[in-house]
């Protein structure tokens, strides 16, 4: 998959991108991102990106200009172009998959007070937001999503059923609670149906506790569930 990050602040792209399981990706050619400054695309000997909005207001809004000249060059037949921004649909793992299938994404990162909206309506295939809250700003946002897509990748997780069995996976609850060793820690014990070698019941007790956990901390997942 290649991803292109178009951005004001391109370290806060490549830098987290870099580390664990994304790095990984890069090197297993899994994955091929590439970060571009928008100032390289900005106006006069300062590079300006930026100017006040029309009719008034706070902040400062990203010109055309830049974006456009930068896209003109990274754009393909096969991209879908991606704007991180509050006004966008709430991302969730069923978004994740999709954008997984996706040959080519390019994601426009956001900053001030937002975008100039001529290129929404030229470029920009979907709005992303992550929630019903502002960031500082749109690259942070567009780490978040990219991990939660590069990671469903083949060859990205060391075990391929990993993505199927966590939380928002096949089922569609939260991942049941998970332990390791020791077997018993200042007085806190694990579950003795884990320790058991039973793997049918183990199975079971994991899904009824993914029940459980997803109606006391996410009843909104659950189909019909007025708790």
């Amino acid at each position: 998959m290649q991803i292109d990050v178009v951005t004001l602040f391109p370290e806060l792209v490549s830098v987290p991108m870099g580390l664990s399981m994304m790095g990984r990706a890069q090197e297993k050619g899994i994955l091929d991102l590439r970060v571009h400054d928008l100032r390289e695309q900005g106006l006069g000997k300062h590079r300006h990106v930026d100017d006040t909005p029309y009719g008034g207001g706070q902040g400062m809004v990203i010109r055309p200009e830049p974006v456009f000249e930068t896209l003109d060059k990274i754009d393909t037949p096969e991209a879908r172009i991606v704007y991180m921004s509050p006004a966008g649909k709430r991302f969730d793992q069923a978004t994740a998959r999709r954008l997984a299938a996706e040959p080519h994404l390019i994601f426009l990162s956001g900053h001030y007070e937002g975008i100039d909206h001529r290129i929404i309506e030229h470029w920009v295939d979907e709005e992303i937001s992550l929630g019903d809250y502002v960031l500082t700003n749109g690259a942070i946002a567009a780490v978040v999503v990219m991990d939660a897509i590069v990671r469903l990748l083949p060859g990205v997780l060391g075990d391929e059923m990993s993505a199927v069995e966590e939380s928002f996976g096949a089922s569609g609850l939260l991942e049941a609670p998970q332990y390791t060793k020791p077997a018993e820690y200042r007085g806190l014990k694990v579950p003795e149906m884990l320790l058991s070698g039973n793997h049918a019941k183990i199975a079971a007790w994991r899904e009824q506790q993914a029940l459980e956990r997803t109606r006391a901390n996410r009843p909104d997942l659950i189909e019909g569930d007025a708790s």
